[in-house]
């Protein structure tokens, strides 16, 4: 099973000793294992590149997603392994609750991950295209927070508390997007479109295994309350 994943923790992430951690890549791998595969290999890539990898056949499945219409067209998802809100990192929370905050303001500019739904969602809520900065990586859109190049990163609430905890010294903040502006979406492992097979078995896995012991308590170990757990059930 090659398993694509990004530095995002707390889903991706390889650590101090150089392993590769994180609550997605620990379900993948438990998986992976339940499908008698004997070789679980992470491959490291950039957000854009993961749809394409995949239909190119780089690997075989990819860190969680979100759903979307336009990504199904290219890609198959596996049933949902989370249910999530979006959230904006900044470095200065006066005034901003969401991305109509930084809508109305005039000088104001917003990261986003290139390829990733919150660019859309920005777009949504009224943020101009040309006050939307792309960046490749989380690390590159948090610096440009911590270095006043722009004014918020939109992402997952939860990637950046855990893209903070790994940098306590960070001086930046995470403000939850309102309901309003963005409904919590669920996310999913992706697959090749020419493996039906392969998702019906991980499907009836998930099934057996979400909401269980181990994973909650897998789960809570990277900050997911039970009540996040229970959203996919």
């Amino acid at each position: 099973m090659k398993f694509a994943f990004l530095q995002e923790p707390p889903f991706c992430f390889t650590d101090a000793s150089g392993d590769v951690s994180g609550c997605d890549v620990r379900l993948a791998r438990k998986v992976c294992e339940a499908l008698g595969l004997e070789v679980f290999s992470p491959i490291e890539t950039e957000f854009a590149k993961l749809l394409p990898g995949l239909a190119k056949g780089e690997w075989d499945m990819t860190t969680g997603l979100f759903i979307s219409d336009e990504r199904k067209k290219s890609v198959d998802f596996t049933r949902p392994i989370w249910v999530l809100q979006d959230g904006l990192l900044v470095a200065n929370p006066r005034g901003l609750k969401g991305y109509r905050s930084i809508a109305g303001d005039e000088t104001a500019l917003i990261a986003v991950i290139s390829g990733q739904i919150q660019h859309q969602t920005a777009l949504q809520n009224g943020v101009p295209p040309e006050r939307i900065r792309i960046f490749a990586t989380q690390a590159g859109a948090a610096d440009a927070v911590a270095a006043g190049a722009v004014r918020a990163y939109a992402s997952v609430a939860m990637a950046h508390r855990g893209y903070l905890t790994r940098r306590p010294d960070a001086q930046l903040e995470v403000i939850d997007v309102p309901a309003a502006e963005k409904q919590p979406a669920a996310g999913a492992f992706a697959l090749a479109k020419h493996n039906p097979i392969l998702r019906q078995r991980i499907d009836s896995y998930l099934d057996d295994l979400l909401g269980t012991p181990w994973h909650r308590n897998m789960m809570a170990g990277y900050g997911f309350s039970d009540s996040d757990v229970d959203r996919l059930l």
